[in-house]
């Protein structure tokens, strides 16, 4: 399989696709490639088995596609975490580092790093690190573009991708922060956040739709 259908399987099971129907916008948002591009690749994904597509409803990975994805997702966090830990990258910087790591790392090295990192349960990201052969699902949780004012929220899970984790940290706005969604923008404007220190933050909407978060 080539890394770029890879890398669409990594986002489908990111956006929860695993028990939902995930639509080709957010396909689009997440790899920022253009709508054509994210068609085509689900059409041949969908012939090799990996995911199942329904027309104006979405894409959804099949038990095979799963299981190739978390295969994917175990090395992918394995290597974010080593680096992060233990080699002192910032969260935003192992995302291209892991990228690579991935594709080359044999399921006895991906276990014998697991061992050495003491069996971590989550990445830099927040994002859940399966087992061995163990096809997992993230914990269930709302993206941040489906809270409503005035709701006290947590940054729990944002999507792996380069381009969102330069932004978060450019904001400084990071897995953990507590805060109150003060304001949401009218027609897919941004939101403004506000933690208890009184620090605001300006989050796109966009962005939104891959920070997940739990209500406080």
């Amino acid at each position: 399989m080539t890394p770029n259908k890879e890398d669409y399987l990594k986002l489908i099971f990111e956006l929860g696709g695993y028990d939902k129907k995930i639509n080709n916008k957010s396909i689009v948002a997440g790899l920022n490639v253009s709508a054509a591009s994210v068609s085509e690749m689900i059409s041949k994904l969908e012939k090799d088995g990996f995911v199942k597509h329904s027309p104006y409803q979405g894409v959804q990975l099949t038990d095979a596609g799963l299981q190739h994805a978390s295969t994917l997702v175990r090395k992918h966090r394995l290597w974010e975490v080593f680096l992060v830990n233990h080699l002192n990258y910032a969260w935003n910087e192992v995302h291209v580092e892991a990228e690579v790591l991935e594709h080359v790392t044999s399921e006895e090295l991906a276990n014998r790093l697991e061992e050495y990192l003491d069996f971590p349960k989550v990445c830099p990201h927040g994002g859940v690190i399966p087992g061995n052969n163990q096809p997992i699902q993230e914990q269930k949780l709302k993206s941040l573009s489906e809270v409503t004012v005035n709701q006290r929220i947590r940054i729990e899970r944002v999507i792996d991708e380069t381009e969102l984790l330069d932004y978060l940290a450019s904001i400084n706005l990071g897995i953990h922060a507590l805060v109150t969604v003060k304001t949401i923008g009218a027609y897919e404007g941004p939101l403004t956040l506000i933690n208890d220190d009184g620090q605001k933050f300006h989050v796109s909407f966009k962005a939104a739709h891959n920070i997940f978060v739990s209500e406080q």
